[in-house]
């Protein structure tokens, strides 16, 4: 699991999800299905955003073993184990 993309997922719930409002406030629709249809999918796609954002940073960090992803035992880390 990727901690960092923890850390990441308000903000880019955030800018996704006032993204897609945006978006949809601008093509003229109104009505509460549409703002909540698209609050919704940016609810939904929050995370795996973070997820692609903190993988990238790590990869473009010339000190980080991104490769550590690979190696990683099971889907959530112990408290002292070090970053995935």
């Amino acid at each position: 699991m990727d901690r960092l993309s923890l850390v990441l997922t308000l903000a880019v719930g955030a800018l996704v999800t006032g993204g897609f409002v945006i978006a949809v406030l601008a093509m003229g629709y109104y009505n509460w299905a549409a703002i909540g249809g698209a609050a919704a999918a940016g609810f939904l796609l929050s995370w795996p955003g973070a997820y692609m954002v903190s993988r990238r940073i790590k990869r473009r960090d010339p000190e980080w073993d991104h490769r550590r992803a690979e190696r990683a035992k099971g889907p959530i880390p112990r408290p002292g184990a070090p970053e995935v």
